[in-house]
């Protein structure tokens, strides 16, 4: 199991890395291995100690 450190992004919010190899498995990276383009996600509490994470396809304005 690969552990993700929660690190400090500014005053207002922290952030936790997703692993390259799985992000190119999503193929939200370029051939450089840079984010290729803008993507969303949509995080939920589930419950202590656990979220769910999902790729919003669309953004109602």
């Amino acid at each position: 199991m690969a552990l993700n450190k929660l690190r400090q992004l500014d005053p207002d919010s922290a952030g936790i890395t997703l692993p390259k190899g799985d992000l190119q498995v999503e193929g939200l990276l370029d051939q450089d291995g840079r984010v290729d383009g803008e993507y969303y996600f949509h995080i939920r509490h589930v419950d202590d100690g656990e979220w769910t994470l999902e790729r919003v396809e669309e953004i109602e304005a």
